[in-house]
C-alpha cells in the first residue's frame, strides 16, 4: 500500500472516532478540545500529503500549519470561554 492510501485510511479511521465521540454521547470541554484537536491533525495530514506539501520548506509549509494553529485556538478559546474555563 502507498503513503496517501494509508493517510486516507486514517483520516477515514479518525473521522470514525469522532463520530464515535458523538455517537456515545461524549460532551464537555474535554471532547470538544479532543475532536478539535483530532481536526487539526486530519488537515496537516491533508496539507502534506494531498496537498503536496510535505517536502515543501519555506512561506506554503508554514503558511498551511499556523492557519490550522490559529483556527485551532480561535476556535478552543471560544469552547473555554462559553465554558467558563
Amino acid at each position: 500500500m502507498r503513503g496517501p492510501t494509508l493517510v486516507y485510511l486514517l483520516l477515514c479511521a479518525l473521522t470514525l472516532f469522532t463520530w464515535g465521540v458523538a455517537r456515545f454521547g461524549l460532551h464537555g470541554l474535554g471532547a470538544s478540545l479532543l475532536v478539535l484537536g483530532v481536526a487539526l491533525v486530519k488537515g496537516q495530514f491533508i496539507g502534506d500529503w494531498f496537498m503536496a506539501l510535505r517536502g515543501v520548506s519555506g512561506f506554503w509549509r508554514w503558511a498551511v500549519t499556523v492557519w490550522l494553529l490559529l483556527i485551532a485556538a480561535l476556535v478552543g478559546s471560544a469552547f473555554m470561554i462559553t465554558n467558563g474555563g
